[in-house]
């Protein structure tokens, strides 16, 4: 009977190793400090952000798998794990801790009021109740925004649509920064006296039909930044040529995935921008005193390719400016 349960062990074992039911913890190495990041999922923005974040603590002195251990913890795209997740980090004994977007960041902020968090991607911080102002934050969060510039976006647009009568914006609801970059365009909207329709999702699985429906009404479309739309892109981009309407999304990755063109947040620079307040805390600085901070200006990006595909002009001014300063993607 022991020869039988020894090897059921070892069977347990194996399958428990094979099929990953055996969680290894992170080893940390004697003097190590141990950095948490968590994400909701994995696509191009959000992965420009991680590796802005290692470069530039790798530049300050802090390198994985050296002086700290960066435990990253990634979703995949299921909200329900980020809770888990989140409190893994916490009672793994992470010394400061980094969200990328804003639903990682608000289960990390559900999960401690104690360990310090840096905010990687969240457009407004107060209105998703990470901070009690995004000037003095006030508890043990702060970060960086990823607000777009709005107003230079929806300029661009009309240079490209001089003669645009119903612009579209599609955004995911359940998105706290993505809600407030519509409410931002339709601010920005009022003030251009632009006419806008809106159209919202729940989850990547509604983009096809709503995007659909709304290709049929509207003459082009701007996107939030919105972290579920820019992990499906490629429906909206196939949808939207069907229809020959152009989509202005909010960063550069998904003007690469087929929008036409906007002035973006540099996604690589979010997360230099993040891990050099990680350092600061490392270094005895509080979140409480440290204001959120914004990058003021957007990248000119263009896609060449999409442009032309739609029969489009391209500013001579804008592509000179996109050459010259930003991305052209032929």
């Amino acid at each position: 009977m022991k020869k039988v349960g020894a090897a059921f062990a070892i069977l347990f074992v194996f399958l428990a190793v094979a099929f990953g039911l055996e969680s290894k913890p992170a080893r940390v190495k004697q003097g190590q400090v141990k950095i948490g990041v968590l994400t909701l999922m994995r696509h191009p923005a959000l992965d420009a952000i991680y590796k802005g974040f290692k470069a530039e603590l790798a530049k300050e002195g802090y390198r994985d798998g050296k002086e700290i251990k960066i435990v990253y913890q990634n979703a995949n795209n299921d909200q329900s794990n980020l809770k888990t997740m989140a409190e893994k980090l916490v009672n793994g004994g992470s010394k400061v801790l980094f969200g990328i977007t804003t639903p990682s960041s608000q289960a990390l902020a559900n999960a401690t009021k104690q360990t310090p968090i840096v905010l990687g991607a969240v457009t407004d911080p107060r209105s998703a109740n990470l901070v009690k102002n995004n000037e003095h934050p006030g508890g043990n969060i702060t970060g960086i925004s990823d607000q777009a510039p709005i107003h230079e976006q929806l300029r661009l647009i009309q240079r490209f649509m001089p003669r645009l009568k119903t612009l579209g914006v599609i955004y995911t609801s359940s998105d706290a920064s993505a809600v407030a970059g519509y409410r931002q365009i339709v601010a920005e909207c009022k003030k251009l006296k632009l006419s806008l329709k809106a159209y919202s999702i729940a989850n990547s699985n509604d983009l096809n039909q709503v995007s659909q429906q709304m290709l049929t009404q509207v003459d082009a479309v701007i996107v939030p930044t919105d972290n579920t739309i820019a992990g499906a892109m490629q429906t909206l981009v196939k949808n939207a040529n069907a229809a020959k309407k152009p989509v202005f999304p909010a960063v550069d990755t998904m003007v690469k995935e087929g929008g036409v063109a906007t002035y973006s947040v540099d996604q690589y620079q979010l997360g230099v921008e993040g891990a050099k307040m990680v350092v600061q805390i490392l270094k005895g600085k509080k979140p409480a005193n440290m204001p959120v901070r914004y990058l003021k200006h957007g990248t000119p990006v263009l896609n060449l390719k999409a442009a032309k595909k739609l029969g489009l002009t391209v500013p001579k001014d804008f592509y000179q400016e996109a050459k010259q300063k930003g991305t052209i993607y032929k």
